[in-house]
């Protein structure tokens, strides 16, 4: 067992470092987990008629807990030191996570996160499948106490009740990871459901291995065939089958025939299981799992550090080895210490609280941390409350605004921009698997006046500025938005698959629009494109809903999308300041704007264009901060405090697009006019005209 864990282990290194793709190795892990706790709470079962659950929990809290959090204090310690500001509250969630044995369904949820689908590969991502083995060591002694009190009531075999029982599991939970991997493939690589199958086959191997009698030539076969099969299944694998599913049988059924092939009588000489029980292996498979939990950390950081995406052959023995240091010396000091001290003291309370300890200081590292990054975002927001300090796209205003503008933290904070921004209106967002139609009303419920906001998050993201004109006219704002999700006509895709769920929002859309008849509709105009060689362009099913709201009598403001970056801003600007952190403009913005390539026979009378790109670039790049302020959360979309600073350059423009709007005589314009006449000391209110301003204030 030890040499196929020692094998399990230099896979998944060895497929993480140089091939990034699954190997295969934590399949194996699932498989001999089963197969080793069934066999032994079976066995209790048999000889004592009861599970001891304190021991057998607390044995596993002391062989898991101090390593793990060893590993996780460091992951907090290696973030703090080399990880950008804007990705620190993600971590500190999933190393918390982690500890706490859920971090499977915490790394789930995130991956079906549109809105944090750039988020880099996170240091602990590994711990889901320490997750997935903590909860079936919940699940599998009541399991097993259920079945072997049923078999002794009715007078029948423990270990036959316990097969059928382990067997039922393995069916329902393969036939769902079927079912999950082919519907939500992403979500079901991290799903317990969709892998408890791979514990329970071993489980089922546990109980029947006694019968297994196999020639020794056939168990030869098996052995070797086992594990060729193992070796290369990464490469056959990698990332062209969805996972788990049915590809997930290759490394779990040569794991059975290792298993198999090294039972019932001696290996032979040439056998595969004679090469795993070589000492080199078997004292490696005693550190599988220390050198599991930290040659994963160690890529990332050494990835992060050098900026590479994946490490040259010296480079990944560098990480191979530093992995094998610091899993030896976890062996050697943490455990060995545990083991020390609770054999000395053998009762199970003493196992607990040995786990416990070590856990603990993980967990208030992280609070205090948590709490340290909340004292600063509210500090920046008490200094974003001068307008002249963080004018946002306001700097745009006045010359003397942005020549005047001091040096100060980019605001809003990077480690919760995302999250601030997203939490605005996610009651009002369809997720991706939705197709029901969420909404959420501003602004001013009983006006007469009604404004939608609609579409995907490019769409979304002017919630802010939206919202502070409507509330300053008196009107009433609708949100309804979905992610990944356009307004449009058109069948569209998703992850290169066809999107249903989009389409069937689409229409509740359009048939709550038709019930309501809002007075206008804000919606994207144009599509623009990463600088992959495609073009910024206006979809034909946009035009195709334009013509459909027309027919409703409801005006449409259709927006000019808006820049896309190569690379994370939030992130560069941790990393370098807000210099540098700029795209060229045509990188995904066409040269021309594409309202101006429409005919004026195809564009109806309801529709008037809005385009801000001058407020977002000069003439030629994209500014990632802007007015002291941070436009863009991650490589595309505005933080929430950018998007409400857009709203004083925006409202004239916005206003002269809704000729029938009502309009309050103290405009946002007026308004800023006079403070910045105040501050400046200016005869008269700045023009709102782009003036073509450094807007960072450089």
């Amino acid at each position: 067992m030890e040499g196929l864990r020692a094998v399990a282990a230099l896979l998944i290194a060895v497929y993480h470092i140089w091939f990034g793709t699954v190997s295969g190795g934590v399949d194996v892990f699932l498989v001999l987990t089963g197969f080793l706790i069934t066999g032994s709470l079976v066995r209790a079962m048999e000889r004592d008629g009861r599970i001891a659950f304190g021991a057998f929990w607390s044995k596993l809290v002391k062989r898991l807990f101090p390593a793990g959090a060893v590993v996780l204090a460091a992951v907090l310690v290696c973030a703090h030191l080399f990880v950008p500001r804007s990705r620190w509250t993600e971590i500190i969630g999933d190393v918390q996570a982690s500890a706490l044995y859920y971090g499977n369904w915490h790394l789930a949820l995130g991956s079906v996160d549109y809105m944090a689908e750039n988020s880099a590969a996170s240091p602990v991502q590994h711990f889901w499948s320490l997750a997935v083995q903590g909860q079936f060591y919940l699940l599998w002694p009541v399991l097993l106490t259920g079945a072997g009190l049923l078999a002794l009531r009715l007078g029948r075999s423990v270990r036959a009740a316990a097969l059928i029982a382990v067997t039922v599991v393995l069916a329902a939970s393969f036939g769902y990871s079927l079912w999950i991997t082919a519907t939500e493939p992403v979500w079901a690589y991290f799903d317990t459901g969709a892998r408890l199958w791979e514990l329970a086959l071993g489980g089922v191997l546990a109980l029947v291995v006694h019968r297994v009698r196999l020639p020794r030539w056939m168990r030869l076969v098996a052995g070797w065939t086992g594990l060729v099969a193992l070796i290369v299944c990464g490469l056959v694998i990698g990332d062209s089958l969805p996972y788990p599913g049915y590809a997930s049988l290759w490394p779990t059924l040569s794991a059975l025939l290792l298993i198999i092939a090294g039972s019932g009588g001696e290996n032979a000489r040439l056998s595969a299981n004679r090469l795993l029980g070589l000492r080199p292996l078997t004292w490696l498979g005693g550190h599988a799992y220390t050198l599991f939990l930290w040659h994963w950390p160690i890529l990332v950081f050494y990835l992060e550090i050098t900026e590479l995406e994946r490490p040259s052959l010296a480079g990944g023995l560098l990480i191979l080895g530093v992995s094998f240091a610091a899993a030896f010396a976890t062996g050697r000091i943490v455990d060995g210490g545990v083991t020390r001290v609770t054999r000395v003291r053998t009762a199970p309370s003493w196992s607990l609280a040995a786990g416990v300890l070590f856990v603990v200081p993980v967990l208030v590292a992280g609070l205090l941390w948590e709490q340290s990054i909340e004292r600063d975002r509210q500090l920046r927001m008490e200094l974003s409350s001068d307008p002249l300090a963080y004018p946002g796209a306001a700097v745009h205003l006045s010359p003397d605004l942005a020549a005047n503008l001091p040096s100060l933290p980019v605001y809003p904070d990077t480690s919760t921009a995302l999250r601030d921004t997203v939490d605005q209106t996610r009651e009002c967002n369809a997720l991706i698997d939705e197709t029901e139609m969420r909404s959420c009303v501003f602004g001013d419920p009983d006006s007469e006046y009604t404004v939608v906001l609609t579409g995907s998050s490019h769409a979304r993201h002017w919630f802010q500025a939206l919202r502070t004109v409507a509330e300053r006219h008196g009107w009433r704002l609708v949100v309804m938005t979905k992610n990944a999700c356009q307004f449009s006509s058109e069948v569209q895709t998703y992850r290169g698959e066809p999107y249903a769920e989009c389409t069937a929002w689409n229409e509740r859309v359009m048939e709550e629009l038709t019930r309501t008849r809002p007075d206008a509709v804000f919606a994207l105009g144009t599509l623009s494109q990463r600088g992959d060689g495609g073009e910024e362009y206006v979809p034909d099913g946009f035009v195709e809903r334009w013509h459909q709201l027309d027919e409703l009598g409801t005006d449409v403001v259709a927006v000019r999308d808006t820049p896309r970056f190569g690379f994370n801003v939030a992130e560069c600007v941790d990393r370098n300041g807000t210099e540098g952190c700029a795209e060229d403009r045509d990188y995904s913005m066409a040269e021309r704007s594409p309202f101006e390539e429409l005919s004026e026979e195809g564009v109806p009378d309801n529709t008037r264009f809005l385009d801000m790109t001058d407020y977002l670039c000069d003439e030629t790049v994209c500014h990632g901060v802007i007015g002291n302020q941070l436009v863009y959360y991650d490589t595309n979309h505005f933080s929430y405090a950018f998007s409400q600073s857009l709203a004083v350059v925006m409202e004239p423009y916005l206003l002269k697009a809704l000729p029938h709007a009502p309009v309050n005589e103290d405009t946002l314009v007026s308004s800023a006019g006079s403070l910045l006449s105040t501050a400046l000391s200016s005869e008269a209110a700045p023009d709102l005209t782009p003036v073509r301003v450094d807007p960072t204030g450089g």
